[in-house]
């Protein structure tokens, strides 16, 4: 609980930050609610680009779709059951219901914690804890949630290269695939040196820096940190 406050009043901080580049680098995440390596970088790794006020320069898009498909009759199957069907749709609703980035994200990080620590039924309670109305909770009962999870389907399906496992970090139409923890190098190496955000001008981009994402991707492909999509 307590580092979901400290994630909050980050949240509220940012939430008056200036932007600091008239041009934002496009973020894009493709995941699905019960994949818990899409869990674990949503709470563990996403944050970063609030604490360190990289958010003011970061169009950021989340789509919760993910490794779901279509069975021949039309209905949704998903990876991980009827829950993850029913997250998903919820998440797709917090978007419709908040588009405030810093809104959204937060009830979704909420939710993605709950599915760390094996307490899923208290999804619900999330909407209370973040400060948000329930608009989201009456867009999933009405069933307009799966109507909006079409066009995450769609954009999902329209990745090129097609996605092969969740989570799938996109870095202004880059996919960065089993590099996806080092997002905010991509994201930082995305502007121009007289564009660079004060959240970049920090980070080391030296051969040792490249070095060091390299061992990092074998460790990922070593130990499969990702949910792979059905062949």
């Amino acid at each position: 609980m307590a580092s979901y406050v400290r994630f909050c009043i980050t949240i509220f901080f940012c939430f008056f930050l200036s932007l600091s580049s008239s041009q934002k680098v496009t973020l894009s995440l493709y995941y699905e609610a019960l994949c818990p390596f899409c869990a674990d970088f949503i709470v563990n790794h996403l944050p970063q680009i609030f604490q360190n006020g990289l958010i003011s320069s970061i169009d950021l898009h989340l789509v919760p779709w993910g490794n779901t498909l279509f069975k021949p009759d039309g209905t949704i199957l998903c990876q991980h059951g009827e829950a993850e069907c029913a997250l998903n749709a919820i998440h797709v609703c917090a978007i419709d219901a908040y588009p405030d980035v810093m809104k959204h994200v937060g009830y979704i990080y909420c939710t993605e914690r709950l599915v760390l620590e094996n307490k899923l039924e208290q999804w619900a309670d999330c909407f209370e804890l973040v400060g948000l109305s329930r608009a989201a909770l009456d867009c999933y009962i009405s069933g307009y949630g799966h109507q909006l999870e079409l066009k995450y389907a769609e954009e999902t399906s329209e990745l090129n290269p097609p996605h092969t496992f969740v989570p799938w970090v996109v870095v202004n139409n880059q996919p960065l695939q089993e590099n996806y923890q080092n997002f905010v190098m991509y994201v930082c190496n995305a502007y121009g040196s007289n564009q660079l955000p004060e959240a970049c001008r920090n980070l080391n981009h030296s051969v040792e820096t490249q070095s060091t994402l390299n061992s990092s991707v074998e460790k990922l492909s070593y130990s499969h940190q990702v949910c792979y999509a059905s062949q």
